[in-house]
């Protein structure tokens, strides 16, 4: 008699479905700077992409808890992928955020059909500063005009509908835009450092016309209250993200500690090369704590959600650089190659310090943030 089949929970599935569809491809899609567009496309269909969309939407359903260990899943074995779920993810939250109980049923369900899209904050001249966009969503009549460019969108190469945000009013807005919409222009970015199979690409809006209810709500509300919502939704992925980077790191430089021989011993007997292993190891378990506090924020709607998503992603980031470096410190020549999880985890994570709030913007928030409780 057959033993029963374990029944697995959503999140083990969708873990074991990224394991399977990713495998060891993440160095080969890195050189190249391109992801499948199947493989982006079947993770979409089965809800992977942005997996705390509700069931009622055709999404996962995932806690923000269960949704990050997932992120840090995919982080682990490919940025580039991770990067795609945090954009996904990003635009489905502003979405059901902001959305019409039938904007939701249309785009919602669009998104986890096995389309792709991006969100569209950063400009030439607005990149920290998103104050100081210049894009602009103007109503007239029944149609929604949108003039502007943004920079470095992440998944723009790919995606099929961009949630565009800019000025409409005296105020900001969002709109959800077709890639394929006349008007609409798509540059890819050529040789990122980072994510270099991510899709990122400037985007440009020259007079684009779309029925008004592709507006999402909220337009018209300070650019900062719209824009906070989405970023912190980004900011606890990118965080879950880097926990992933330091579980790769962590992987490759302990096994090559443990088999690698210099001076008659293991490079893991040598004291100054276990100290890199103890610091990386601390480093994940720091920031896994961390991320485990924001999405338990998220999933509890507490008021302390937004400072604690932007500690996270602070504190995440800064330890997978460094845990990065460090990993390359311990493989040596061999984690210096171009190719290799170690060298492309260098590269990953100094793009994390930067994306969804730079270390620096981080920092004048969470000083803010101490002032106000500690003064």
């Amino acid at each position: 008699m057959s033993e029963p089949t374990a029944v697995l929970s959503p999140r083990a599935e969708a873990e074991q479905l990224a394991g399977e569809l990713i495998g060891d491809r993440a160095d080969a899609w890195d050189r190249a700077g391109e992801l499948p567009l199947g493989l982006l496309r079947e993770l979409g269909g089965k809800g992977v992409l942005c997996a705390q969309v509700p069931a009622a939407y055709g999404g996962l359903g995932l806690s923000s808890a269960d949704n990050g260990e997932l992120t840090a899943h995919v982080g682990a074995l490919c940025s580039s992928v991770r990067s795609v779920m945090t954009s996904q993810g990003m635009a489905a939250w502003t979405i059901e955020r902001l959305g019409t109980d039938e904007q939701k049923a249309v785009h919602l369900g669009e998104l986890t059909s096995g389309r792709l899209a991006g969100v569209a904050f950063s400009e030439p001249g607005a990149g920290s500063d998103l104050g100081a966009m210049t894009t602009t969503l103007r109503t007239e009549g029944d149609t929604v005009v949108i003039d502007g460019r943004k920079a470095w969108i992440t998944v723009g190469a790919y995606a099929d509908l961009l949630v565009v945000f800019g000025r409409h009013g005296s105020g900001a807005g969002a709109v959800v835009v077709p890639t394929d919409a006349p008007g609409v222009t798509v540059e890819r970015v050529a040789d990122p450092m980072g994510c270099r199979a991510a899709g990122h690409a400037d985007v440009t809006f020259d007079g684009v016309r779309l029925p008004a209810d592709r507006l999402l709500g909220g337009a018209g509300l300070p650019v900062d209250w719209l824009v906070t919502s989405a970023l912190t939704f980004g900011r606890v992925s990118v965080a879950w993200g880097c926990v992933g980077i330091l579980r790769a790191c962590l992987r490759a430089a302990a096994s090559h500690a443990a088999t690698r021989q210099q001076f008659g011993a293991p490079l893991a007997d040598h004291q100054l090369v276990a100290r890199h292993l103890a610091e990386l190891h601390v480093a994940q378990e720091a920031s896994a704590r961390c991320c485990e506090q924001a999405s338990r924020c998220w999933d509890e709607n507490s008021p302390e959600l937004v400072t604690s998503a932007v500690t996270a992603k602070h504190l995440a980031a800064g330890h997978a650089a460094r845990g990065a470096a460090a990993a390359v410190q311990v493989l040596a020549s061999a984690g210096a190659q171009d190719g290799g999880p170690v060298a492309r985890a260098y590269r990953d994570a100094k793009l994390m310090e930067i994306i969804e709030g730079s270390n620096e913007i981080s920092q004048l928030l969470l000083g803010k943030h101490a002032l106000a409780v500690w003064s």
